[in-house]
C-alpha cells in the first residue's frame, strides 16, 4: 500500500529520503506509544495492584515477624501506585513533574522514606522505626499528590491549622 501511495504521489526518491530522516523521531515515538485505552488500563491495573499490595502488607504486619513482609508489600504497593501515573503521562514527563520545584522536597522525602522503611525492616529489625517510616511515606505521598490539585495544599494547611488551634 505504501508503494502504491508513493507511486501515485509523484515524488522522487530523494524527497522521500529527506522526509523519512526528518520524521524518524516522530516515527519512533508513534511506534512505541500506547493508545489511550491501553494507558488507562495500565494505570488502573498498577494502581489497583499497588492498593492491594499495601493492604496485604498492612495485614501481614500483625503476623509474627511480619515486619519484613509488611515493609516489602507496603513499599511495593506505594511504588506501584506511584508508577501507575507513568502510564497516563509517560515516564519522562512523570519524572520531570516529580522533580519540579513545587514537588521536589516531597519526592525526596518519599524516596528516602521508601528506602528507610526497607532498611528498618531488613537491617535494623525495628517495628517502631518501620511504622514511623511508613507514616512518613504516607504523609509525603499525600503531600506529593496534593500538589497536583490546585490550592489543595493550602486547604490542607488551613485544615491542619484549624485542627491544631482548638
Amino acid at each position: 500500500m505504501d508503494k502504491l501511495r508513493k507511486a501515485l504521489s509523484g515524488r522522487d526518491n530523494s524527497e522521500e529520503q529527506e522526509e523519512e530522516r526528518g520524521n524518524i523521531i516522530t516515527q519512533v515515538i508513534d511506534s512505541n506509544s500506547l493508545s489511550w485505552s491501553t494507558r488507562v488500563k495500565g494505570f488502573a491495573i498498577c494502581f489497583i495492584l499497588g492498593f492491594l499490595f499495601s493492604l496485604l502488607g498492612s495485614a501481614l504486619f500483625f503476623l509474627p515477624k511480619g515486619t519484613v513482609l509488611f515493609a516489602i508489600f507496603y513499599t511495593l504497593g506505594n511504588v506501584m501506585a506511584l508508577s501507575s501515573t507513568c502510564f497516563l503521562m509517560g515516564p519522562v514527563n512523570q519524572c520531570k513533574k516529580m522533580f519540579a520545584k513545587t514537588r521536589i522536597i516531597a519526592t525526596i522525602i518519599m524516596f528516602v522514606a521508601l528506602i528507610m522503611t526497607l532498611i528498618a525492616a531488613f537491617v535494623v529489625h525495628k517495628k517502631g522505626l518501620a511504622l514511623l517510616m511508613v507514616l512518613i511515606q504516607f504523609l509525603a505521598m499525600t503531600w506529593y499528590s496534593l500538589s497536583y490539585i490546585p490550592y489543595a495544599r493550602d486547604a490542607a494547611k488551613k485544615c491542619f491549622a484549624s485542627c491544631v488551634d482548638v
